[in-house]
């Protein structure tokens, strides 16, 4: 392998991280027009077409007649209502077909051609590893709200995008990592001031799904306080939040202010000024679909937010990592 940086490489996983990010915001369209169940079957091979006549249209939708979200809250839908949410279904599965495509076909060509460079051929393998296991969750996620409850499990709705999430900062590492960019030497200790920014901004994204999954945004659509208290009355044990969809939404608030916090005071002692700016951003995002009570375009525009805002992180702690410096006490 050349000692010469693998552009080749480094570009294959950016442009597989941009497909992430991208299915990412797909994947809040399905789940924010309630698109998430309308595809009722598991064909892995030959669900990448959509129905093609109308026998296979009455077909599918039959099935979906069958399932606990039609006969409990979509009772009545047409056709043509069907197959406005099977589309968003169906392109996200077809888009994460296809980014299981873009990584393990080339991850194949570059094995054989070696080109991956020295000691990156297990952590690409792993990232195939993390892409197949995303796909399994999906499955499970989704069957959740095919027996008996019309909506999928928070818990594993969470799981879903904390995994993308995962995905998405891996391959952003080793491809930074490649790059191996050069910056300033640091005066201080950063690394631990940044990995606890990412890691309280991880855990909002975590909430975030909790949020979705719940309806949650939907409940007390007013800033700074929920309806006329800064604490809601619905909080009273700490079981409420990972259950109450009112407790979802004040922890969300809360733990997305401290993020906000270590963000932001990361990015200045980095001076990484995008980064400060993107986390207002992020912020003004979310309050804006709280109040709007989760207008899809904003609501689309926040989840995107966040895997920017983590892709940011992911950037400078990275730096920090690859750049030799003496920590020195205050």
């Amino acid at each position: 392998m050349s000692k010469q940086h693998p552009t080749i490489v480094i570009n294959w996983l950016f442009l597989s991280a941009f497909m992430v990010f991208a299915m990412a915001i797909i994947g809040a369209i399905t789940r924010l027009t309630e698109s998430g169940l309308s595809m009722v079957e598991w064909r892995p091979l030959i669900g990448m077409l959509p129905p093609l006549n109308a026998e296979e249209w009455t077909r599918v939708f039959t099935l979906y007649q069958q399932s606990p979200e039609y006969q409990k809250i979509n009772a009545g839908m047409s056709l043509e209502e069907f197959k406005n949410i099977f589309f968003w279904e169906w392109f996200h599965r077809v888009w994460g077909r296809m980014i299981g495509l873009v990584y393990a076909l080339p991850l194949i060509y570059f094995w054989i051609a070696k080109k991956i460079p020295d000691g990156y051929k297990l952590k690409l393998f792993i990232g195939l590893l993390l892409g197949a296991s995303q796909g399994l969750m999906g499955w499970y996620m989704v069957q959740s709200g095919l027996v008996d409850r019309p909506s999928v499990s928070h818990f594993r709705l969470s799981a879903h995008l904390s995994l993308a999430a995962v995905i998405f900062c891996y391959l952003l590492w080793l491809a930074f990592s490649l790059k191996n960019v050069a910056a300033e030497k640091s005066r201080f200790c950063l690394k631990r001031h940044g990995w606890i920014a990412f890691t309280v901004t991880f855990i909002t994204v975590i909430w975030g799904a909790y949020v979705a999954g719940l309806n949650a945004g939907l409940v007390y659509n007013t800033w700074p306080l929920m309806g006329d208290k800064l604490i809601p009355s619905e909080l009273n044990s700490l079981t409420s939040i990972l259950f109450d969809p009112v407790a979802v939404q004040f922890f969300h608030r809360w733990i997305a202010i401290f993020a906000a916090f270590f963000v932001l005071t990361f990015a200045i002692r980095v001076k990484n000024f995008p980064l400060a700016g993107m986390v207002l951003l992020q912020v003004a995002l979310g309050i804006s679909t709280l109040i709007s009570m989760v207008w899809i375009p904003l609501a689309a525009l926040h989840q995107a937010g966040a895997f920017v805002l983590l892709g940011l992180l992911i950037q400078t702690l990275n730096k920090l990592h690859n750049t030799p410096y003496v920590c020195k006490k205050r």
